[in-house]
């Protein structure tokens, strides 16, 4: 592949370190002791994860810390514990219950606070209804449900009695909502009269209603009155949340539970259009997910974080419930868009709440890029101190935007690496202790033992792009595959013998950081030239006026592929034939004559999912097919599609 562009990218990003006083200030105290706990993690991971996972609560200690190889491995063997207790009880018995657990507002600004103290109370009520419909150890419990407060204490609840649980994105249709509950064969499943995004209304229920007899697992339907509508309740099926909780009691024994028994099952897109359920541990995913968010976000109790996934996306589970509550911070729930009403809505809520860490996408803040300097003058910011991300690569530009103009200097800029298989960030940096450096995706965590290897699956030198995977596994990776074994291997673990294939492309560049530029099938052949999405969308930002873009390869009778570029420009522009002039000289003069657009597409919108990323492949099916095949409701706007349609006719 031509990496040319990518390594101008990567040759222009320099180190920034951070300041020693903010350094002293993390728990660990100094860069030189974290760099030896990282080294430790690698070389000896037994030991690390022992320690690391003696900082919880255990019934009963385990026997082995670390069993097995990939693809079948075990940590913690034996160990015996409960998720909930780790992530509740442990905060209240060290005298912390009256602290502030979780915040939630609604997009209509309703809201509703809940501490420690409360938290366990409503999570004990709800695990003893979930009991009182014979749910037990095991079993199986669908939850779907948007950014609500109850979403949370249901994750929590089936922590609490050893119960198997999914999340379901609220926006998605009936059809995507029958193939994951046919899968996953729920006893019950936790749902909502309705919803409301963007100022629509969504009738969970009557979705429900339209699926639920198709799935003769599920016993009885719990429904959430969040907007009091008028639903259909079928006798003997359906029952208010509320009315159940306010006859159960507050006090409920925690399940004991193994290690590495199934406790997560999650839904992620698979290339034959069919959903893979990827299987997570409940302690494992735990113990891992605090150690890593410890030092991602450099938590201390006095923090309020805010992580703005959709609780239908793991990024919630690991960062906003796990990765927070198991460090005992306050987490913020939004149950909206954050860029409705108004555009500055993420701004009133991190004014509101103090918010000073942050979980987001890039999408994000190139969204906030977009509106400019002046829509951050009537907000006082100055609470933000760490600010990450994940799902998609952050160009170097609204990098240096969100340093330097968002965050004034003082902030830590954390952009990590993960995907729904391996739960947390095994790429990433830690919050305060590692030199940032733009664009990249940090350096392999704790624990983690990556690698960039090529076809044959040999290690590149420095500097050249490749295929990247991880050698050895770590407590929070996947499992397997849900009724699917067969396929986790395929999928997995058959492209590079002994280590977990990642489908992304990556270089690790002479400082020892990694650089994700986008997934291998993201990548398109131009006249026998490789170019990857990555470059050409980085060398697009940087142009002024630009607000996103997304680059995708289409067929091409000549050169076989060749590059359409979609253009979203910032307010205040418009699409003009300078502008797109300047984007495709830029282009060629950072990558090449080869990359020239074939043509250049503006719009005032992208399909985008609701943790953020930019639907590349369906933009494709879009361009090269004239329509979509596959379920959109997953999507943030389903509406963009039409739009995009509309606007390549005009073109």
């Amino acid at each position: 592949m031509d990496i040319s562009g990518i390594l101008q990218v990567v040759s222009n990003s320099k180190l920034i370190f951070p300041e020693e006083e903010k350094v002293r200030s993390t728990s660990i105290g100094s860069s030189d002791a974290f760099q030896e706990l990282l080294k430790l993690s690698q070389e000896d991971p037994a030991t690390f994860w022992d320690r690391a996972a003696r900082e919880l609560v255990w019934y009963e200690p385990w026997n082995e810390t670390i069993s097995g190889q990939l693809p079948d491995f075990r940590f913690f063997t034996g160990g015996i514990s409960n998720p909930s207790v780790n992530l509740l009880d442990r905060h209240v018995e060290n005298g912390a219950g009256n602290r502030t657990a979780l915040i939630w507002e609604g997009e209509n600004g309703d809201t509703k606070f809940y501490t420690y103290n409360m938290l366990l109370a409503e999570v004990n009520r709800f695990a003893n209804v979930l009991k009182s419909f014979g749910v037990k150890k095991g079993d199986c419990v669908a939850i779907y449900l948007p950014n609500l407060a109850e979403a949370f204490i249901s994750v929590l609840a089936c922590f609490r009695i050893g119960a198997v649980y999914n999340t379901i994105f609220s926006g998605y249709s009936e059809k995507s909502l029958t193939d994951r509950l046919v899968n996953f064969e729920p006893k019950v499943l936790v749902t909502a009269d309705a919803t409301e995004r963007r100022g629509k209304i969504i009738h969970l229920k009557e979705k429900v209603d339209a699926v639920v007899p198709s799935i003769p697992s599920i016993e009885a339907v719990i429904v959430v009155d969040r907007l009091g509508s008028e639903v259909h309740m079928k006798e003997g099926r359906d029952y208010w949340w509320h009315e159940e909780t306010k006859a159960a009691s507050i006090v409920c024994e925690p399940e004991k539970i193994e290690a590495n028994e199934s406790g997560i099952v999650f839904y992620t897109s698979g290339t034959t259009g069919k959903p893979k359920g990827v299987v997570h541990s409940g302690m494992a995913f735990v113990t891992q997910n605090y150690t890593y968010a410890k030092y991602h976000m450099d938590h201390h109790p006095d923090d309020v974080f805010w992580c703005t996934a959709d609780i239908g996306w793991l990024t919630m589970h690991i960062w906003g419930i796990t990765g927070a509550l198991a460090n005992g911070v306050t987490t913020v729930v939004f149950e909206g868009a954050v860029d409705y009403p108004t555009k500055d809505r993420f701004y009133q809520i991190i004014e509101k709440y103090r918010v000073n860490k942050l979980f987001t996408a890039p999408t994000a803040l190139r969204m906030l890029k977009s509106m400019g300097e002046k829509a951050l003058e009537k907000f006082d910011l100055s609470c933000l101190d760490v600010i990450s991300l994940v799902g998609e690569p952050f160009d170097p530009e609204t990098w240096h935007w969100t340093y330097d103009v968002l965050g004034k200097k003082k902030v830590y800029i954390n952009n990590t690496w993960g995907q729904t298989e391996t739960a947390g960030s095994p790429i990433a940096s830690a919050a305060w202790l590692t030199p940032m450096k733009p664009g990249s995706s940090g350096t392999p965590f704790l624990g983690a033992v990556m690698d960039v290897v090529d076809e044959e699956g040999n290690p590149v030198k420095p500097g050249r792009l490749g295929n990247l995977v991880i050698r050895k596994p770590f407590p929070m990776l996947c499992r397997t595959l849900w009724k699917e074994p067969e396929r986790y291997y395929a999928s997995y673990f058959s492209q590079v013998d002994g280590c977990y294939y990642a489908s992304d492309l990556a270089l690790i560049d002479e400082d020892g950081y990694v650089w994700v530029v986008g997934r291998s099938d993201d990548a398109f052949n131009v006249a026998g030239h490789r170019l990857s999405t990555m470059e050409m969308e980085s060398a697009v930002l940087e142009i002024e006026g630009i607000s996103e873009t997304a680059v995708i390869g289409i067929p091409d009778e000549i050169k076989g592929e060749a590059p359409l570029v979609f253009v979203r420009p910032a307010d205040g522009y418009q699409e003009t034939e300078e502008l797109k002039q300047q984007i495709h000289d830029q282009i060629i003069q950072q990558i090449g004559k080869i990359a020239a657009p074939k043509s250049i597409v503006f719009t005032d919108t992208l399909p985008k999912t609701v943790s953020g990323k930019i639907m590349r492949r369906l933009l494709k099916e879009i361009v090269v097919s004239g329509k979509v095949q596959g379920d959109i409701t997953g999507l943030e706007d389903p509406a963009t599609v039409a739009q995009i349609q509309r606007i390549l006719v005009e073109n």
